[in-house]
């Protein structure tokens, strides 16, 4: 396979490994697959969640652990490509973005919202910016803005389909048109008809390309499984993948390895939509915590939330049904009872333990 060109940055493999929160991209996860040749990201998503200092000041703490997490990610890969993903919907977004800048990140992808004011965010920097998209007119909006305002194009733009695991960009409504709803989704969804969308998102891009006259790549993401999903990505046009839930089960993610086993016994049918707190549809494994909430929300009982860490810029405290602050980092500290487990639909398709390396191998037949 071709290398991945964005810009001065260059992935000997087209692959990049997707950011996942709280806790689960850290430095040991994105340095391994760096120095495998890939495009490591790390999830500034509360970061700083082991900070003994989190729950007192929670945002200082984050942005201590971006610098913190990309010097130990650096080491283990001295010359390989290193970014972040930052949520638009962070609160003081801008600031963790600049925090990214000033550690020195290679790339920032960025969803959860649309990074209309990124440009201005990493101005006279190296620092390379991607949106993540799931539609055309989510595409056809940044690139209008980009260009109106800041005279520019993206740097590199990820394409996420609804495969994808944790919060999803898309609708219910969206979900069900594709099939991607429902516990039977290898066998419901409809390929054909989001392949159909990843073509008008490349025309929307090839229009800027040509305004521009230069080149725009294009990572797709969501349900990246298997050499199989990374050829079908790049016979559609693409320069690269990115890669989450494969990523889960190696030694080299930083997640407990509780989590890890999550994936390894999950049957398609614990694969599931539910409702985030902040509103959007996102996709996890069912297990005692969600089924809490969901008699929770049978019986009408409202969570009591003791403590907000001001993670989510739309998050009210008052009417959600529990702290995905909470239920995440649960995730990543190994309390899977109450843990929130978000994952990609290919999950339990997870059999086994493997390393980083040979992942990697198997994706690019390298």
């Amino acid at each position: 396979m071709k290398p991945l060109v964005i810009g001065n940055l260059k992935a000997d493999c087209p692959i990049i490994q997707g950011g996942m929160g709280v806790g689960i991209s850290l430095s040991s996860l994105a340095g391994a697959v760096a120095k495998a040749g890939g495009i490591g990201i790390i999830s500034t998503a509360q970061i700083g969640f082991r900070d003994p200092e989190f729950l007192k000041a929670p945002m200082e703490a984050n942005l201590r652990a971006i610098r913190t997490e990309f010097e130990k990610a650096r080491k283990i890969a001295p010359k390989g490509i290193i970014g972040f993903n930052i949520m638009v919907a962070t609160r003081q977004y801008a600031l963790y973005v600049k925090e990214a800048v000033k550690a020195g990140a290679d790339l920032i992808i960025s969803g959860a919202g649309l990074p209309i004011t990124l440009p201005e965010l990493v101005e006279g920097a190296k620092t390379k910016i991607a949106p993540i998209v799931s539609t055309a007119k989510s595409a056809s909006v940044i690139c209008k803005m980009w260009d109106r305002k800041y005279r520019r194009i993206p740097d590199l733009v990820v394409i996420e389909g609804p495969l994808a695991g944790g919060h999803l960009g898309f609708s219910r409504e969206d979900l069900a048109r594709y099939g991607a709803d429902t516990a039977q989704v290898r066998k419901t969804y409809d390929r054909d008809a989001y392949d159909r969308e990843i073509q008008a998102i490349m025309k929307v891009i090839g229009e800027y390309e040509q305004k521009y006259k230069a080149h725009i790549p294009v990572a797709i993401a969501g349900g990246i499984f298997s050499r199989e999903d990374v050829e079908h990505a790049m016979e559609l046009g693409a320069d690269g993948v990115q890669v989450g839930t494969r990523f889960v089960t190696t030694e080299e993610c930083d997640a407990p390895m509780s989590y890890k086993q999550a994936y390894i016994d999950a049957s398609e049918a614990d694969i599931v939509i539910t409702q985030s707190p902040v509103g959007m549809p996102g996709r996890a494994i069912r297990n005692h915590f969600l089924e809490m909430v969901e008699r929770q929300k049978e019986a009408g009982e409202k969570a009591v939330i003791r403590h907000c860490y001001q993670c989510l810029e739309h998050c009210d405290p008052r009417n959600i049904p529990y702290c995905i602050t909470r239920a995440l980092s649960n995730a990543a500290e190994g309390d899977l009872d109450h843990a929130l487990l978000f994952c990609g639909s290919n999950a339990c398709r997870c059999e086994k333990i493997e390393t980083v390396a040979e992942v990697m191998k198997e994706l690019t037949g390298a």
